[in-house]
């Protein structure tokens, strides 16, 4: 059981990783609910983020996003470590909508306002047939919470998607969804985040040092 030294609160650490790389990562496209799985590239950052994972850390389980390439970077670290996997909709990917298989410029040209909006105004955007940021970030801080406090005293992995990331941890830092594009998530990146009565404490964010050789 983890406690924390000073105050004596017990606490619920969350390794929250993103999924690794994707041929739609790679090239660029909107990617949402689509089902795409990791390239080789990806294989590999999932086998190096689940050894970083295995020497760290001891978490019980390791909650992912049902979309396989999540689901597949969580099943590489649950062999690695020795842990069950379990999946969770509250951290499926942002639903993209009619933009989900477009490149940014195909976006552009179909949809130039919205388009424009996600760029410029993240805060502002409607993605036609789709979520907006603050769907999303509701639904994924409501599920991060709700895992924290079953896991309390715990260690837990949670694998989900960049935008997802970004909007959880804009969330606990309390900045606004405008600063959604200021916030920098790699594949198999590492962030790292407390949890006890008092709320959230960021450790870490887009830790990729495992990643590097």
């Amino acid at each position: 059981m983890e406690v924390n030294s000073k105050t004596m609160e017990r606490t619920c650490t969350i390794i929250l990783v993103r999924h690794g790389q994707t041929e739609w990562n790679r090239v660029e496209r909107f990617r949402g609910h689509y089902d795409i799985p990791l390239d080789e590239t990806g294989l590999k950052q999932g086998e190096a983020v689940a050894q970083r994972i295995a020497a760290q850390f001891k978490p019980e389980r390791v909650f992912t996003s049902p979309l396989i390439r999540a689901r597949k970077t969580a099943e590489i670290i649950a062999k690695k470590v020795g842990i069950p996997v379990i999946i969770h909709r509250g951290i499926i990917d942002i639903d993209y909508g009619e933009w989900q298989g477009l490149t940014p410029d195909e976006a552009k040209a179909r949809f130039p306002h919205e388009s424009a909006l996600w760029y410029e105004h993240p805060e502002k955007a409607s993605i036609p047939g789709g979520e907006n940021l603050k769907e999303v970030q509701a639904r994924a801080i409501k599920t991060v919470e709700e895992l924290c406090k079953e896991s309390i005293g715990k260690e837990i992995v949670i694998v989900s998607h960049t935008v997802v990331i970004r909007l959880i941890l804009l969330g606990i830092l309390g900045a606004p969804l405008n600063r959604f594009w200021n916030l920098r998530q790699e594949p198999c990146a590492i962030n790292l985040i407390e949890y006890n009565k008092r709320g959230f404490t960021i450790s870490s964010i887009n830790d990729t040092c495992h990643l590097k050789s």
